[in-house]
């Protein structure tokens, strides 16, 4: 159990890769705080998992973006477990492909909240308690963040700043004895996938054309990616901090 008698925080935790997180933690002794903003998902999720292991999930409705309930959150697990160990900054969204013409400043403004002020957030509010665990944070990147995409430039810009936020905010929290680092997934079959692909002319092309981009000719599971996260948040990687790592499956290999 490489995870036991500790507790993460999942943010975005009841589909997806939070839930490939959630689940992979689970198995390995951990206790969750799962932050979703889906309340049906989440209390499915975690009913699932407290039927395995009695209160070891707890589940809070949030928005991430709404800053004031985000750390009300943070500290409410912090509360219920008596401490946390690690926080996964997963939550974000993927807009429909959009010209820079056409996605509005506003528009701009709102993925930002989420995709990277939430992050920024959720390591700010953890801070106080990691000290005390010595604890690690990962943010969920994407390969976008490095490779760009197209008619995704807003979508793009918020995983870059994720990444140069980690770097520096490793080598605040390092002397700390705080470990930060990203995974950067390329493409994995969530619902999140779906529904981008969904916004295209030809849905199940555009899913299978993603999914020959990895050498493997597949995208990941979440719980694929739960398992990069995983590493990261254990002493298997304790020299490790301020990294980027590519789980892209190659589809980055021969560009």
């Amino acid at each position: 159990m490489l995870f036991s008698d500790q507790t993460v925080i999942v943010t975005g935790g009841a589909k997806g890769i939070g839930a490939g997180c959630v689940r992979v933690f689970h198995a390995q002794g951990g206790n969750i705080g799962l932050l979703d903003r889906d309340q049906q998902a989440g209390e499915q999720l975690a009913h699932e998992l407290n039927q395995q292991r009695e209160n070891s999930v707890l589940f809070l409705p949030c928005d991430v973006a709404q800053f004031d309930d985000f750390e009300q959150c943070i500290d409410q697990i912090a509360e219920h477990f008596g401490q946390i160990d690690s926080i996964i900054n997963n939550a974000g969204v993927h807009p429909a492909a959009t010209s820079i013409d056409d996605f509005t400043i506003d528009q701009m403004q709102d993925l930002m909240n989420v995709n990277f002020l939430s992050t920024y957030a959720g390591a700010k509010f953890a801070m106080p308690h990691l000290r005390k665990t010595k604890g690690t944070i990962v943010n969920i990147s994407s390969m976008t963040a490095v490779l760009g995409q197209h008619l995704s430039t807003a979508y793009c810009a918020t995983k870059g700043a994720q990444v140069s936020f980690t770097k520096a905010l490793a080598l605040e929290a390092g002397p700390q004895g705080i470990r930060v680092n990203a995974v950067l997934p390329s493409n994995v079959d969530t619902p999140l996938m779906r529904e981008w692909a969904q916004t295209l002319d030809d849905p199940q092309s555009a899913l299978d054309r993603v999914a020959s981009l990895q050498v493997f000719n597949r995208m990941a599971t979440p719980e694929e990616i739960g398992r990069v996260c995983l590493f990261l948040a254990t002493e298997q990687s304790s020299f490790l901090t301020g990294q980027a790592i590519e789980a892209d499956g190659g589809a980055a290999l021969d560009y």
